[in-house]
């Protein structure tokens, strides 16, 4: 099956929420709610391949919460890209994959279909998936599965001045 394995480093952009700062390669919070392209359980790093993108994909539309906004340099990934039709073909999936009403499906305990081409691309090795932005049209996100652990790809943060918080210390509580 078709793959993109990036000879280049890909810049991602991630918003997230700014109480976690010290964890920008996290993916603990989609591990706990499940995501589009997730079940619950499997962390995962959802970002942007455009910084508006990453924006408006945090937001979903509605009121505008602080975020805090990360650049992310992904190598050696092997991605599928969804945005490409005939690429969903030689997986035997179409385009109708990114209108998965996902959330809805799971509350009504159906598995979304995202989450069944997930496993699928699980099982044949894939780190993650390149999809057409729901909330920005025009834009696009990833999905990583699988990062910093041996043999797979490296995601890493981009913070020359190291401005990131190493420890939750830089947050009092109310």
């Amino acid at each position: 099956m078709p793959e993109l394995v990036d000879v280049k480093p890909l810049i991602l952009w991630r918003a997230y929420v700014p109480r976690w700062s010290y964890l920008p390669l996290s993916g603990e919070g989609a591990a706990r709610f499940g995501g589009r392209w997730n079940p619950v359980g499997i962390p995962t790093i959802y970002a942007a391949r455009e910084l508006s993108t990453a924006w408006a994909e945090y937001n979903q539309g509605f009121v505008q919460h602080p975020a805090l906004i990360a650049q992310l340099q992904l190598k050696g990934a092997h991605l599928i890209d969804a945005t490409d039709p005939k690429v969903l073909r030689q997986w035997s999936l179409d385009e109708s994959i990114h209108q998965s009403e996902w959330r809805s499906d799971l509350d009504n305990s159906a598995v979304p279909s995202t989450h069944v081409a997930y496993q699928r691309f699980v099982e044949a090795g894939i780190d993650g998936v390149i999809y057409p932005s729901f909330m920005s049209p025009g834009g696009s996100c990833v999905a990583l599965w699988r990062w910093n652990d041996a043999g797979g790809p490296i995601l890493s943060i981009v913070d020359p001045d190291g401005r990131l918080p190493m420890s939750p210390a830089s947050w009092r509580e109310f």
